[in-house]
């Protein structure tokens, strides 16, 4: 005889409506999980449901997580270091234009004192 399956009940407490894309998302994805805990808990959750969970469980899961996290901070520094560089390349060509104006190459740069 096949396992009856039981309905299973949902926290009714009205929730403010999210007001942006990501907060709806975020709301959508807290029901989710929320439903799937419940159908694990009564013994009613499908296959896949289980499987994601014991998935995100995993030793490879938090590895790649971690990889991930590795990956963002690399290109967070990359990002800062091509900014630097940037900046240090402004300051050069600002020096030399300055060098090049005292030595009479250049008219010397307008300083606009009313600023």
């Amino acid at each position: 005889m096949p396992a009856r399956k039981r309905k299973v009940k949902l926290d009714k407490t009205p929730r403010r409506p999210a007001t942006t894309p990501e907060g709806r998302e975020h709301q959508l994805v807290s029901q989710a999980v929320d439903l799937a805990e419940q159908q694990i808990r009564s013994g009613t959750a499908s296959s896949q449901v289980i499987t994601h969970f014991l998935k995100l469980g995993s030793t490879r899961e938090r590895l790649e997580q971690e990889r991930l996290e590795h990956e963002n901070e690399l290109t967070r520094v990359k990002i800062d270091a091509l900014e630097s560089q940037k900046r240090v390349e402004e300051l050069y060509m600002e020096a030399l234009t300055a060098m090049r104006s005292y030595a009479g190459e250049l008219p010397p740069p307008d300083f606009d004192d009313e600023a």
